[in-house]
């Protein structure tokens, strides 16, 4: 594969990147981290306006730009470069690909544009209180009413799932197991029978929340009791987008940690010229290109649809959380005492990382399903 991104890709790059540090500086995180919503509307309109985001990766016939996971990527690695905070994640990779994936044709007509504009904010709630992300944790009921569904259970960790105008909830027949009869279901945020309440988590960057349904109607998307292949390939697609969003924050990490150790003097001397200094970055730098290699790789092939792609998306996953922990970590030491205050930046990229560790399944977990994927 061709892992070179094309002049027209850089020059998008460029064009996300000065947009995103005028808009994101982390003054602007920290303001935003500290609020109930979590995101700026005008920035959020901004986005779709001035650079048509959140419709990047929808087709055009559904109002979107007809881009693939490459240039996805490419909005990721920025995103996590200069920690945006906004509901990006959630609506434009979480929802928008549970909706392509699921939906029929004329739920994508009806759900999609919305979401491309930026009109419309959605998420998906897949993980339950038990925290896991594999079928065997989906055990949220959905009961035939009517002419629709009634949704019983409980949801947590849901991404911008207090803000989000339209939820797309996973939630499985009952009395089934596995992998069968799961069906993916939209309902209003606001809906009857609905709770939702935010959850305090160690990272402030990304707003989650509890939400529970008391027999709350929803409609299915797509085919009832056959959304497994649905949920396996939003998942992946969302990893290998999540992926990309960690090696933008690694990158950050790495260049703060290569300025201060040029500018901070010790003994007479910059702290960059002492060789443990030296083998710090060094060993950093390795990390932050292989995690790179790993997403674009895996980036790449989503774009060609390869086959091995949920193989791809677990080795990315935990090349990237691992990559992105350590350097964390070194960054955080070369900065010293000021380093460990929470004065100081580079926490906010610290608490992103271990958020991103645990979002769509910790490293071990990706390990086993990279194992499974690989036929061992």
């Amino acid at each position: 594969m061709n892992f070179s991104f094309t002049d027209e890709q850089e020059l998008f790059r460029s064009g996300v990147q000065r947009f995103l540090k005028d808009k994101s500086p982390t003054t602007e995180v920290r303001r935003l981290m500290a609020t109930d919503t979590g995101y700026d509307p005008e920035v959020w309109r901004q986005l779709s306006d001035d650079l048509g985001l959140q419709a990047i990766q929808i087709p055009e016939l559904y109002g979107g730009a007809g881009f693939g996971p490459v240039e996805l990527g490419i909005v990721m690695e920025e995103l996590g470069r200069s920690l945006l905070c906004a509901p990006y994640f959630s609506s434009t990779v979480l929802a928008a690909n549970a909706i392509l994936n699921a939906g029929n044709e004329s739920q994508k007509l009806e759900l999609l544009p919305d979401i491309a504009s930026g009109q419309q904010l959605a998420t998906v709630a897949v993980t339950e209180p038990n925290g896991r992300w594999d079928v065997d944790g989906i055990q949220c009921t959905a009961s035939p009413a009517g002419g629709g569904f009634r949704l019983n259970g409980t949801k947590s960790f849901v991404l911008d799932g207090c803000v989000a105008i339209l939820l797309v909830v996973v939630a499985r027949k009952p009395d089934s197991t596995g992998e069968d009869g799961l069906t993916f279901f939209t309902l209003a945020g606001d809906a009857e029978g609905v709770t939702r309440r935010a959850l305090q988590g160690m990272d402030p960057t990304r707003k989650l929340a509890r939400i529970e349904f008391h027999n709350a109607e929803a409609l299915p998307l797509g085919d009832v009791g056959n959304g497994y292949p649905a949920l396996a390939k939003t998942l992946d697609q969302a990893v290998v987008a999540l992926a990309n969003e960690m090696v933008g924050g690694t990158q950050a990490l790495l260049d703060s940690a290569v300025a201060y150790a040029k500018m901070r003097v010790q003994f007479g001397r910059a702290i960059g010229s002492f060789q443990a200094i030296k083998h710090k970055c060094a060993d950093m730098l390795i990390d932050v290109e292989l995690a790179k290699s790993a997403a674009y790789y895996a980036a790449q092939a989503a774009q060609e649809d390869d086959p091995e792609v949920p193989a791809l998306a677990s080795l990315a996953k935990v090349s990237a959380s691992e990559a992105y922990m350590r350097t964390a970590a070194n960054c955080i030491q070369i900065h010293g005492g000021i380093g460990f205050t929470w004065d100081n930046d580079t926490h906010l990229w610290y608490k992103r990382a271990k958020s991103s560790e645990a979002l769509l399944g910790l490293p071990s977990y990706h390990r086993e399903l990279l194992m499974q994927r690989w036929g061992y």
